[in-house]
């Protein structure tokens, strides 16, 4: 990955991390895979490696490549496309699955860590609905805003924080949603959910990243009060997160 220059450490976690949705999602080897909301690429990667060489991975974004920093979209995308993977790999930005034409009949539709970048649940809830017409599998992983220890309230307090950012905004935390919530559309989308499992996330650094998007751009507020107060500077523990697949 591109970002690895920058990091490699932190782009060792990251990958790791997600080698271990791609596990508990069991994607299988020759499969051909759409992934909605693919960023960075970080996802897109490792889906290629368990895919195979006869395998495929589409990766659309509604961003455009400019977007993101230190390392942009379209920098990364490039990287991982010029790579040992880049043949199985497809990359799409300014694409919206609603709107676009992307393809039918994949095997496996993802959806990694970007639920809550949606500008409402309403259109998440239509996107999770259009992702039944275009693959017969689903696999979805997200964070769970329910602490299961008291040193992960840091990280909601940062999202409760970001949630209350009005208007358009390019922040991470646009609508977040709980488990039940999502368990409920993606019902309401006609799909049924086959599994659900918590996924270790105490390695990541989201946490950090996320508290000092909210310290600096969240509106004043009681979430943001609360959140100075009881913040570390770094090493603070994330959230739990979910992965479920559905049918």
């Amino acid at each position: 990955m591109a970002s690895s220059s920058l990091d490699l450490d932190i782009q060792v976690t990251q990958t790791a991390y997600r080698s271990q949705l791609a596990r508990t999602w069991k994607i299988p080897q020759g499969a051909g895979v759409l992934e909605i909301g693919c960023g960075q690429g970080d996802m897109t990667a490792v889906l290629a490696a368990e895919v195979g060489p006869h395998g495929t991975v589409v990766g659309t974004d509604v961003a455009q490549p400019g977007y993101g920093s230190p390392v942009t979209l379209g920098e990364s995308a490039r990287h991982l496309l010029d790579g040992p993977l880049g043949s199985r790999i497809s990359i799409r930005f300014g694409t919206d699955v609603l709107t676009d034409d992307v393809g039918t009949g994949y095997d496996v539709v993802v959806l990694a860590h970007c639920s809550w970048y949606f500008a409402s649940a309403g259109l998440l809830e239509r996107t999770l609905a259009k992702a039944r017409e275009l693959g017969s599998r689903l696999c979805f992983a997200e964070w769970d805003p329910e602490p299961a220890h008291p040193d992960q309230v840091p990280h909601l307090l940062a999202v409760l924080a970001q949630d209350r950012i009005a208007g358009d905004t390019e922040l991470n935390v646009r609508s977040p949603l709980t488990r039940t919530t999502l368990l409920d559309a993606l019902g309401r989308a006609g799909w049924e959910v086959e599994s659900v499992s918590t996924v270790d996330t105490n390695s990541l650094q989201d946490a950090d990243w996320e508290i000092a998007i909210a310290l600096q751009d969240a509106p004043d507020g009681l979430a943001k009060d609360l959140l100075r107060q009881v913040a570390r500077e770094r090493g603070n523990v994330p959230l739990p997160a979910y992965a479920l697949t559905a049918r």
